[in-house]
């Protein structure tokens, strides 16, 4: 492999690997987005308690049943053959060519739907039931419950989870080649083609896909720190004063000093 090779490719096709790198962008970030949003609806559907008896009982075992198969099915079959089934099977059948790029979106979106609804459902478990007791015993029905008291501890919770699905989605789109998605691996084969060059063409598309996950991880690492807020505080009466670490380090010499 040759640097100065990598260096003519990439004068000569960095639109190619832009306009790759910006569709992979997308489908990470929509696929993501919408498969969170449909993780949190079955989260929250699939906690409803079960009556003992009645007509509500059984829809929702019924619905419940529909969504756990939507989740294993989902789970259980790789992303490209889902995508393959999907755009040539809908052709197939009803004889309608689907938009590649919304197809892919949408196979990305539920398959991450099903990863996301189990993280979800495992967020809210891992939360004290005597929240969910207190919710209760205020009169709060369950949807009351989880959008002010569960979701956003389960939110946080699950927060490093759903960055790795990002993080999974960012890469994992590159199997919509199949479908000829014009995502950064199609891009990549028809630069490699081309060119006849297929280590170097190869490695910036590594170097690619390892700044956008990079760059993704750091981002994320920065609102978890965000969103645990300042590890020290100080209660004063009925009030709570964050202490600056340099000002803890003041204090530790000012007692080493007697002062």
């Amino acid at each position: 492999m040759s640097l100065e090779i990598v260096k003519d490719i990439l004068i000569k096709y960095w639109p190619m690997f832009l306009r790759g790198a910006g569709i992979t962008l997308f489908l990470a970030v929509v696929g993501t987005t919408v498969g969170f949003i449909i993780g949190l609806a079955i989260g929250v559907i699939r906690t409803i308690p079960l009556p003992e008896i009645g007509p509500k009982r059984v829809f929702l075992k019924i619905v419940n049943g529909i969504l756990a198969a939507y989740i294993e099915f989902f789970r259980g079959t790789p992303m490209m053959v889902q995508a393959m089934f999907f755009f040539y099977g809908v052709a197939g059948v009803f004889g309608v060519q689907l938009n590649k790029l919304f197809a892919g979106t949408f196979i990305i979106s539920i398959n991450t739907g099903a990863y996301m609804a189990e993280i979800v459902r495992g967020g809210i478990v891992s939360v004290d039931p005597g929240q969910y007791e207190a919710a209760e015993a205020l009169g709060m029905n369950h949807y009351q419950t989880m959008i002010n008291v569960m979701l956003p501890q389960v939110i946080r919770n699950i927060l490093p989870a759903t960055g790795n699905e990002f993080v999974v989605n960012i890469k994992d789109s590159s199997v919509l080649n199949v479908i000829s998605v014009t995502e950064l691996f199609f891009q990549t084969r028809s630069v490699s083609g081309s060119t006849f060059r297929f280590a170097e063409a190869y490695f910036i598309t590594c170097m690619i896909y390892f700044v956008m996950t990079f760059t993704v991880t750091k981002i994320l690492r920065s609102i978890e720190g965000k969103m645990d807020g300042p590890k020290n505080y100080n209660i004063i009466g009925n009030q709570m004063q964050v202490e600056r670490p340099e000002d803890l380090v003041r204090k530790q010499d000012d007692h080493w000093h007697g002062n």
